[in-house]
């Protein structure tokens, strides 16, 4: 059976309570939540523990930053890693899994002038399995894991592809690092994404889901049906978390989220 979650911003409601009430109304498993910057997560935990005791289901969190442990200013990078450790901390504090992020997100892409990055390909390399290693143990520390989700080329040049990341996770050699699959950003990357999955098989820890165009699944043209049954193939346990637009009445649109995504994966 699948576990599907939806993203804290796109339910109604004022309060994480409210929010989860709709959410298992409408079919959903758990609630999966975004992380600002400047320790913001951190300072919602009062409010996160209070929502766990009156029973809401909070897994996983997604950043929402500015930068992020890829970027070129060494600064940044480890305001981004100081950020994350927190969001990592935090999510283990309330019983969660992890947390996903990027490598990098609208600092460079190679699909737009000038095209060749300030950073060389040995360097880009030596910054992202210092991150994750830095990352991932304190992941393991917490009894968490980091999820590193691959973008597509127009969002961020070094990880676009799961045997991108995979390659790296071998490098770094911590099991508390994972690949956070996104079937937007693959539908872009991967020649085929069943075959993408099925390859990168033992690395995969988190999914988040939205159709080819954004918008929510079964408002696109993705192939569901064998997106998903490569998924089930795997024996992926974890929570298909929707992080998308909708198209549409909003209400309606995320409440049929769960109905498409079990009917396609029946």
């Amino acid at each position: 059976m699948l576990k599907i979650a939806c993203q804290e911003q796109l339910l109604p409601g004022d309060t994480l309570q409210e929010k989860w009430d709709f959410a298992l109304n409408a079919g959903y498993d758990a609630i999966e939540l975004r992380a600002k910057g400047d320790f913001h997560f951190e300072r919602r935990l009062p409010e996160l523990k209070a929502a766990l005791k009156d029973g809401v289901v909070m897994p996983t969190v997604c950043v929402d930053m500015l930068h992020f442990f890829g970027a070129f200013d060494a600064d940044q990078r480890r305001d981004a890693i100081a950020q994350m450790k927190s969001q990592l901390s935090v999510i283990a504090e309330i019983g969660g899994r992890g947390a996903q992020t990027p490598a990098s997100y609208g600092m460079f892409s190679r699909r737009l002038p000038p095209f060749e990055p300030p950073r060389g390909e040995e360097e880009e390399r030596a910054v992202l399995v210092e991150g994750l290693t830095e990352l991932g143990e304190h992941a393991r520390k917490e009894g968490v894991h980091l999820y590193l989700e691959p973008l597509n080329r127009y969002e961020d040049h070094m990880v676009n592809r799961l045997e991108q990341a995979v390659d790296l996770i071998r490098a770094v050699g911590l099991d508390s690092v994972r690949i956070g699959i996104d079937s937007y950003h693959m539908n872009i990357e991967e020649a085929d994404p069943a075959a993408a999955i099925l390859a990168a098989a033992p690395y995969i820890g988190h999914a988040q889901v939205s159709d080819s165009n954004r918008f929510q699944p079964g408002a696109g043209h993705l192939d569901w049906p064998a997106w998903l049954a490569a998924l089930q193939a795997i024996g992926y346990d974890g929570y298909l978390a929707a992080e998308c637009r909708l198209t549409g009445d909003p209400v309606a649109a995320v409440r049929s989220i769960p109905g498409f995504l079990r009917r396609s994966g029946a």
